[in-house]
């Protein structure tokens, strides 16, 4: 089932966008600048039909990358975990989709926010089940001394997994603060940060299994 619901979501949310397309405007917002200010319109078509494309793109590239990875038997050890860590972003997308349509069609939806909130919950998601990704080519941490060392890799997946759901848990923080806070940059930072703190730690780790 879990092979499925990516795909089931896929078409459900071009069927919804199919729905709503004669009731969308003819220039939409969909893209937001650092300051949170719409600096971009886009026609309809683009609207209703831009993220379920890139959702699907992104879902085949996650099935299909293992398929060339050099390192494709350790999927095996963790491949129910993968499978989560594919519908969540395909979830991410689409929610982030609907969220879009339904403020073009009216609704008070306020989307930079309701991104921001989605992102933060799939960073928790995602930082949770980090700790149990196996060294691979595509998904995780990479970096030349996690894919030197299983030990190093399986450390620094552990810390950069709390690093991860930390960000996201600042990132719904922060789409709940109120309006004209400058949350952006607070989004930017923080993830830097935990990216950069888990790049960091895994060469100290690297050089206390060498030492």
């Amino acid at each position: 089932m879990r092979k499925w619901y990516a795909p089931v979501l896929l078409v459900l949310s071009i069927v919804l966008s199919a729905i709503a397309y004669p009731s969308l405007p003819d220039r939409i917002p969909v893209h937001w600048g650092f300051s949170g200010e719409v600096n971009r319109y886009g026609s309809r078509f683009e609207a209703a039909f831009i993220l379920p494309f890139i959702a699907a793109v992104f879902w085949l590239a996650l099935r299909a990358l293992p398929r060339v990875d050099p390192l494709r038997e350790n999927y095996t050890r963790f491949q129910s975990t993968y499978d989560l860590i594919v519908n969540t972003v395909v979830t991410l997308l689409v929610l982030m989709h609907l969220a879009l349509i339904g403020s073009a069609l009216g609704l008070p939806i306020p989307v930079t926010r309701v991104f921001a909130a989605l992102a933060g919950v799939a960073l928790v998601v995602l930082g949770n089940v980090l700790p149990r990704a196996r060294p691979n080519w595509w998904f995780g941490i990479r970096t030349p001394w996690t894919l030197s060392n299983e030990r190093v890799w399986t450390k620094t997946h552990r810390v950069g997994g709390y690093f991860f759901v930390a960000v996201g848990i600042v990132w719904i923080i922060v789409a709940l603060l109120p309006s004209g806070t400058a949350t952006h940059p607070i989004l930017l930072v923080t993830l830097v940060a935990a990216a950069l703190g888990a790049f960091v730690y895994s060469y100290f780790v690297w050089r206390q299994e060498h030492s």
